[in-house]
């Protein structure tokens, strides 16, 4: 049996499955952040700047937050509201919908959401390109930016959107950030902690269960959110199945070898072939 018809099996007799899924899960799906995605939607900032890439300059530290949001505004129009053309989501939603699952992901494009999961078996840790909060903060609560972000896109001249557009906080008035898990200012709004509390619930329900961790495209860059705890929990359940699906990044502690299942290729193609 090989690994494709391996992972099959342990699908359909998992008790429930909970999904671990990271940037790899989305560049699958064609959410790159370099290259023609990069080129074509940032030219002038790329001429100005020489950002090598759309992370990098998210970093930066622009002069003034009417060029700011004119770059952020383009990258959260593309990587948060722009449709999914793959079918690396929709695939991964038909092997699971029919079992007891829940995903946890460090991913904030909610692509997620673009494909109809339930919104309840899902807990976005790190935050979402589509809210906006106080950058102080001044209060817990996060903010839809759909239709301000259109705006900004829309108005934007000259790498800047106009001065009203600049998003301020309702209660303070200071300048609006994203709700991003970048620093110790990172908002847990109500709709994050309920998320938290589904999770935890759900890990309390079948932790000693025949529970598959289905770990797709995690890195090395916060493996202390879904990788670390999936070793661990695999490791203290002798009815637990571990399986990693990543293109480039591969391993397994020996404690849990007999236990688990490595996929080196990519994530889209994998999930094509689990469902068909």
């Amino acid at each position: 049996m090989n690994d494709i018809e391996k992972v099959k099996e342990e699908i359909k007799n998992a008790d429930a499955i909970l999904v671990g899924a990271g940037a790899g899960l989305s560049t699958s799906a064609g959410f790159t952040y370099s290259g023609e995605r990069f080129e074509k939607n940032f030219k002038d900032f790329i001429e100005k700047y020489n950002f090598p890439d759309m992370y990098s300059g998210g970093f930066y530290d622009f002069n003034t937050l009417e060029e700011k949001w004119a770059y952020w505004s383009r990258y959260i129009k593309i990587n948060r509201y722009e449709k999914i053309e793959s079918d690396v989501y929709s695939n991964l939603l038909k092997l699971i919908q029919n079992k007891n699952y829940f995903v946890l992901t460090t991913n904030v494009d909610h692509c997620f959401q673009k494909t109809q999961l339930d919104k309840t078996k899902l807990f976005y840790t790190q935050g979402d390109y589509g809210l906006f909060q106080c950058s102080v903060p001044c209060h817990n609560k996060t903010y839809d930016n759909e239709m301000i972000v259109e705006k900004m896109v829309q108005l934007q001249k000259n790498m800047k959107i106009p001065t009203y557009l600049i998003p301020k906080c309702p209660v303070c008035g200071k300048p609006m950030s994203m709700n991003l898990r970048t620093n110790n200012t990172f908002v847990e709004d109500e709709g994050w902690k309920n998320a938290c509390t589904n999770y935890e619930n759900f890990l309390s329900k079948y932790k000693d269960d025949n529970i598959l961790f289905l770990e797709l495209g995690v890195g090395e860059n916060t493996p202390a959110v879904i990788k670390y705890p999936f070793w661990k929990m695999t490791a203290e359940n002798p009815n637990a199945k571990y399986v990693c699906i990543n293109k480039e990044e591969q391993y397994v502690p020996e404690e849990i070898k007999a236990s688990s299942i490595c996929i080196a290729n990519d994530i889209g193609v994998t999930l094509r072939n689990l469902c068909s």
